[in-house]
């Protein structure tokens, strides 16, 4: 089996991750338990853990001038990511603020930073795109951007996989370009007005999705009348921060490797559970072992 090639497009962000008994409510001061200082941006970690599930990976995105950003780019470029179309911006990396109470749920606040000025992808970065097996992109990143780049993959024939993170308005051309859509309850309900009670209402918008719900599982649904939910695998939580991109990152190497589509999403939420089990965001980004191991137990 020849290794899947996933480029991956979006954000490159510092995490500043706290933890804490509980989440404050506004105008509160509270006494966290734990510090962590990880990279992070979904762009970043679906690139990083793409690669620790198998797959090559290059990552087009964009750090800033600052401490964070020289630290960013050797970060994950350890991690095993192509970083040659990272772009250096003059000013601010992107950070992002995040907050980790007892039960692993989080509050987090972003600022892009030099995430937004990723924007007139070149020539060579387009054809980084259309060399790949699939291209994974989310929405931290200008809109343009990433209808840019799922363009030239859908004409070269690259799968598109497109995790609609966080939800805004999407022009047609990128809808008309994603192969798999994955999107959590709370984008579900902002793009069909319905939730986990009717997943296929993401058919209207793409040919195939997956409805994420944390720890009630996944649905997958397609135009071709496939139905089918995936339970999620059983772990004690940690930190929720990166379950989602080390999901997404998962079934997109799963996919590009040949997997049945319905058995990658299995394999993807085995990935989320393994990752949910540490603290942290790249850090806590499962490695292949581990998602076969959690893989076997479902």
């Amino acid at each position: 089996m020849s290794q899947t090639r996933v480029v991956v497009v979006g954000s490159a962000n510092m995490d500043l991750v706290a933890m804490a008994p509980s989440l404050p409510r506004p105008g509160e001061t509270m006494l966290g338990t734990d510090f962590v200082m990880v990279p992070g941006g979904k762009g970043a970690n679906q690139a990083i853990a793409a690669v620790r599930a198998g797959a090559s990976c290059a990552f087009l995105g964009a750090i800033g001038s600052d401490a964070f950003g020289v630290t960013l780019r050797a970060r994950i470029t350890a991690a095993g990511v192509d970083t040659g179309h990272l772009r250096v911006v003059y000013g601010t990396s992107g950070v992002a603020l995040v907050m980790v109470n007892a039960q692993g749920e989080n509050a987090i606040l972003v600022t892009p930073g030099a995430n937004d000025a990723l924007v007139g992808l070149t020539d060579e970065e387009l054809a980084t795109v259309r060399g790949a097996d699939v291209l994974v992109a989310q929405l931290e990143i200008p809109v343009p951007t990433v209808t840019a780049a799922a363009l030239a993959a859908r004409a070269a024939g690259t799968r598109v996989i497109l995790n609609a993170a966080p939800a805004r308005d999407l022009p047609p051309e990128l809808l008309g370009a994603v192969d798999l859509l994955i999107v959590n309850e709370g984008e579900a309900q902002a793009f069909t007005g319905r939730g986990r009670e009717e997943p296929r209402a993401l058919l209207d918008l793409v040919p195939r999705a997956v409805l994420t719900l944390g720890d009630a599982g996944a649905w997958y649904v397609d135009r071709d009348g496939v139905e089918a939910h995936v339970p999620a695998v059983r772990v004690d939580v940690v930190d929720s921060t990166a379950a989602g991109d080390a999901f997404t990152a998962a079934l997109a190497v799963g996919w590009g490797e040949g997997r049945d589509v319905v058995d990658a999403v299995r394999w993807a939420a085995a990935a989320g559970a393994a990752c949910v089990r540490k603290l942290g965001a790249s850090v806590a980004l499962p490695r292949r072992a581990e998602i076969d191991e959690l893989y076997a137990q479902g």
